[in-house]
């Protein structure tokens, strides 16, 4: 987990393949499917319980996203948490060229796309500064001092080769 754009995504789906494990992404389970992707939340109790049967179905699974808004209930279920945090202007950098590669020039030009391109980079953008209401900086940070299970925090702009061997070290050791 970490801020939108700090690698959790990748991380997760890297670490899914390198150990052969089902990967979930919170974010498929938070948003519903609409014309406007991530414009439409799910109902809280459905997606919790969607997770949670995924979740469940399989011995060991990777969780990629954050669950800090979900509820207290996700804080026993993990063996390990990594959180990724990578300097803001790498990750508002990543961030812009994201939305460009989903969006294209939409993003630019399509009054609605603009809009929701300013909303989101100016929630993502307050993330480190604690300036952003709901998921932040300060917010994770508190979460992660809960977990009964090991945090492993990866800071800087790492490689996904280096954040896999930092977490398959981690790992070994649990």
């Amino acid at each position: 987990m970490g801020a939108s754009c700090a690698g959790s995504t990748t991380l997760g789906k890297a670490l899914a393949q390198h150990l052969d494990w089902p990967y979930f992404d919170t974010d498929d389970y938070f948003w519903l499917p609409s014309a406007v992707p991530y414009t439409q939340k799910r109902d809280p109790v459905e997606r919790k319980a969607m997770l949670l049967a995924d979740f469940e179905a399989a011995d060991n699974v990777i969780v990629g996203g954050s669950l800090v808004s979900w509820d207290d209930s996700w804080l026993t279920k993990f063996d390990l948490v990594v959180f990724l945090l990578i300097p803001h202007e790498i990750r508002m950098q990543r961030l812009d060229a994201r939305e460009v590669e989903r969006y294209g020039d939409h993003i630019f030009t399509d009054p609605v796309r603009v809009q929701l391109y300013k909303d989101f980079r100016d929630w993502a953008k307050g993330y480190d500064d604690n300036t952003t209401n709901g998921r932040n900086l300060n917010v994770h940070l508190q979460w992660l001092e809960r977990f009964q299970c090991p945090v492993l925090k990866i800071e800087g702009d790492t490689t996904v080769g280096e954040r896999i061997n930092s977490v398959l070290e981690a790992m070994e050791s649990l």
